[in-house]
């Protein structure tokens, strides 16, 4: 979102933004703009797959990549004619080279944050704790446990719960000039050594303050709008405006719809409910901070029901924990050996290959995935 904001503004270069959510939106797209166009930029897409086996272009066609979803196709990696990779200079793709993949026959043998909003007039102390994903994990306030974990917590700050859901403003002067101490030596003691990020701020007029992370969050809010009279086109678009520096009420307006997404997580009988995003999100820092060490060793895999007229649930997975910075997830190809070791009907149409649709007879699929992966 950030990179098509400041693409080719600094060269007054004029060209077409087209939001695409899957590959069958890439190929229609293509087909649309390929006569008008020679030069198209893939942004956080075309990575992982052949480019020119999935879109067919023309040899005169040329494709950038910028795109971090790993591990890169060795077709993308090996015709730098038509396929122009944007990474870093250190950025290690681990492909052998061409010699060794394409022989001839004969020789073939095969967190986190407190979200900074304590220095926000119009901000709550509490809802800033509640809807921040490094202390709601930590204290697991989706449980009756750590609602109570969270008022033991507050009562160390020696505030009540009157003073913490004042807003920021309206404050006593004593408490807010020593909040930040308080919050930060309450915080050791339940071992959250890492409740304060370095972010920074903007200011527009006397009022208008955001941090870095109020904006994504505002931002997060509109790409993630589930109302279905909205497409994810218009999404897109409408969070690409709310980075606009005159959009101070949107930042506003959709930072408190993030809070409230966040927050839908509600306890029936201690099994949490509320969107997937917030279910992802707090499914990534429960394993992140549970005392079982050997949970960082497995892949997570969650599945959630889609469309229900359909009879579909979308399946993501997440890699293990892993020390080294190679964010590479092959869970995607465990998913596609599943479906077809158990003919389950799935459609692979995300950029991201860990993610996929499937029908609602998932047992199977979820049998034989247990099965590769153990």
């Amino acid at each position: 979102l950030c990179n098509s904001n400041a693409l080719f503004h600094c060269d007054q270069v004029q060209y077409t933004l087209v939001p695409v959510i899957g590959w069958q939106d890439l190929g229609t797209a293509f087909l649309e703009h390929k006569e008008q166009f020679h030069y198209f930029v893939l942004i956080n897409c075309g990575a992982n797959v052949d480019l020119l086996e999935t879109l067919q272009p023309e040899e005169d066609s040329i494709f950038f990549i910028c795109d971090t979803h790993r591990p890169m196709d060795v077709v993308n990696v090996y015709n730098d004619t038509q396929v122009k990779r944007m990474i870093k200079q250190d950025d290690y793709l681990g492909v052998p080279s061409y010699d060794d993949v394409l022989r001839d026959e004969d020789d073939e043998e095969e967190g986190g944050e407190d979200s900074g909003n304590e220095s926000v007039g119009g901000s709550v102390c509490y809802t800033s704790i509640c809807n921040s994903s490094y202390t709601s994990c930590n204290f697991k306030l989706w449980s009756m446990h750590g609602q109570k974990k969270l008022q033991e917590f507050l009562a160390d700050m020696g505030l009540t719960l009157k003073q913490v859901k004042q807003k920021f403003n309206s404050m006593d002067m004593s408490i807010k000039e020593n909040l930040r101490e308080v919050i930060e030596e309450s915080s050791n003691k339940y071992g959250m050594k890492d409740i304060r990020i370095q972010t920074f701020g903007v200011h527009f007029g006397f009022k208008n303050r955001f941090l870095a992370n109020d904006v994504v969050h505002a931002a997060v809010a509109l790409l993630e709008n589930t109302e279905k009279v909205e497409s994810p086109g218009d999404n897109f678009i409408k969070a690409l405006g709310c980075l606009s520096r005159y959009s101070h009420m949107c930042i506003h307006t959709h930072t408190h719809k993030y809070k409230t997404n966040t927050s839908g997580c509600h306890i029936i009988k201690d099994v949490p409910l509320g969107s997937f995003a917030s279910l992802l999100l707090m499914s990534a820092y429960a394993c992140s901070k549970t005392r079982n060490k050997h949970c960082k060793l497995l892949p997570l895999v969650i599945a959630a029901p889609m469309d229900v007229e359909k009879g579909t649930v979308i399946v993501l997975g997440i890699p293990p924990e892993s020390e080294t910075s190679d964010k590479k997830n092959f869970l995607g190809c465990a998913f596609e050996k599943a479906a077809e070791s158990t003919s389950s009907r799935t459609l692979h149409n995300h950029f991201d290959t860990s993610i996929i649709e499937l029908k609602m007879d998932r047992t199977k699929f979820l049998d034989a995935l247990i099965t590769l992966l153990s």
